[in-house]
């Protein structure tokens, strides 16, 4: 099932995206918290803005160098344990959205990632039992100020500012995360072609290490590293993140 947040009007409202990705059938209620119900309204995807599919109440968590190739382009070696950091639920914007640069930075990269909208309230959950927490999962832009990555010896500056994590364009409630293509075009060309079979941790391991770090609650989303090929955007540009399964994420790129 795919579930989309979207306007026509003034208030966002949920709705389920056929497998076209082309025709929405509205629905009542939030699905992370209340039982559904179709209204019976059906509107055309291109005639609908498209949100963010969830806007996190609590966090959200990203995950490092968890793939090979990608920790290897940047001078480092995978994470033998999860490297986790958090990014503000206020860095969340949805597709189509602007990706704003800040005068602080001038070196972004971007970097498409597959991440995992937690379903329920959980602490200390097992491997085995991770994907039953799960809600469902949702492309994204991992955006870095990379220059203040390095110069401030964490990330939360780097990754936080407003508008660096792009959800979209929808959540798929049914899928298979553990051998998912993925890759990022800029300007229409492909520069990341990878697959989720290639993380160093899976999706399971890191739902499971988040939790015992962070109660995690319903709308909480996790991000599950980026494969290699990342580099910089500047103003101008777009950025797509496709993920197989889901559909493709699509931001421009503009100066603050």
């Amino acid at each position: 099932m795919r579930i989309a947040r979207f306007t026509i009007g003034d208030d966002p409202v949920y709705g389920l995206v056929d497998g076209a990705g082309e025709k929405i059938a509205e629905v009542t209620g939030d699905p992370l918290y209340q039982r559904i119900e179709l209204t019976g309204a059906t509107h055309l995807v291109e005639d609908v803005r498209l949100l963010a599919p969830v806007i996190p109440r609590s966090k959200v968590i990203g995950f490092g160098r968890n793939y090979a190739e990608h920790a290897a382009e940047m001078g480092g070696e995978p994470a033998e344990e999860p490297l986790m950091f958090l990014i503000p639920n206020t860095a969340v914007v949805g597709p189509g959205d602007p990706v704003v640069l800040p005068p602080q930075t001038s070196e972004v990269s971007y970097e498409g990632e597959l991440a995992v909208v937690v379903g329920r309230l959980c602490k200390d959950v097992e491997p085995d039992d991770a994907l039953g927490v799960i809600f469902g999962y949702t492309c994204a832009n991992d955006v870095t100020a990379r220059d203040l990555q390095r110069s401030d010896g964490q990330w939360g500056r780097a990754k936080g500012f407003d508008t660096f994590c792009p959800l979209g364009p929808w959540v798929e409630t049914d899928l298979d995360p553990s051998a998912l293509g993925l890759v990022t075009r800029l300007e229409g060309e492909v520069v990341q072609d990878g697959s989720t079979a290639d993380m160093v941790h899976g999706v399971a391991a890191l739902v499971s290490y988040a939790s015992k770090a962070f109660t995690l609650l319903p709308g909480d989303v996790i991000l599950t590293g980026t494969p290699a090929g990342v580099g910089a955007m500047v103003a101008g540009q777009r950025v797509e993140v496709e993920v197989e399964g889901i559909g493709t994420l699509s931001n421009p790129v503009v100066r603050h």
